[in-house]
């Protein structure tokens, strides 16, 4: 029999078991200044309810999550009218000034139900077209990776980079560009751990990515779908129909 010396056993690799449970978390306590208008743009009238009602209602057809829980502000009227605010697999957190504090407390809010190797997609509330089969390839494709990734586009169109003064410096590689889009899913702690580092240090994460990114960690793209658009003005909206409409 060959016994192995748990010193030379790898460190802080994630436990792969059948058990891990899968978590999803949605951040919608900003605003949405740039719809310009009387309220936050995950409260928009969206194919006959409201842009977050679609975006949760997609989430939760996917039965491997266990529960999604929905980063709220405090200050928020709107969400408790809401039927689905009332459903068995959402949970709510304190929503915080920026989309990473929102993540990050939501993360705490689970802290007595997630297992720190336990999975976490977080979504973006004003992305309503997310389908079912997108969110299940990113699980399907990750489960057994040691970092986790997100749902991506590749770029297709031509790209400038520019200085101050809008003008032209150099065409970029398109090749090597992604858009990044969401879900994007990784292991709880690990998650966790980046976005209160990134919290300490002062640095502003625009997605869950960076903040892994950040540790030295190299999160894997998944191809996702085109009309996974995200709302941010007003013209977005109408695409959004049309997109629902089509799927």
């Amino acid at each position: 029999m060959i016994v192995i010396s748990d010193s030379l056993l790898p460190k802080n690799k994630p436990t792969m078991t059948k058990n891990n449970k899968y978590w999803g978390i949605v951040p919608a306590a900003g605003v949405g200044k740039r719809m310009q208008a009387d309220r936050p743009k995950q409260y928009l009238a969206l194919n006959g309810t409201t842009v977050i009602e679609q975006t949760l209602t997609r989430l939760l057809q996917v039965k491997q999550l266990s529960a999604v829980v929905v980063a709220i502000s405090k200050e928020d009227p709107y969400w408790p009218n809401l039927d689905i605010s009332r459903n068995s697999r959402i949970l709510t957190a304190a929503g915080g000034k920026e989309r990473a504090d929102s993540v990050l407390s939501a993360l705490d809010s689970i802290a007595d139900k997630a297992d720190k190797d336990d999975w976490v997609l977080v979504h973006d509330a004003a992305r309503p077209c997310i389908t079912q089969s997108d969110v299940e390839l990113l699980i399907n494709d990750l489960t057994e990776h040691e970092v986790g990734g997100i749902l991506a586009l590749a770029s297709h169109d031509t790209l400038k980079a520019v200085n101050e003064n809008l003008a032209i410096t150099d065409t970029v590689d398109r090749s090597k560009i992604w858009r990044a889009l969401t879900p994007q899913m990784f292991r709880y702690q690990a998650l966790k751990n980046a976005l209160q580092e990134a919290a300490d240090k002062g640095w502003v994460m625009t997605d869950d990515a960076s903040a892994m990114e950040l540790q030295g960690k190299q999160p894997k793209i998944i191809a996702g779908r085109s009309d996974n658009l995200k709302i941010t003005r007003p013209e977005d909206l109408a695409l959004a129909q049309f997109y629902l409409e089509q799927q």
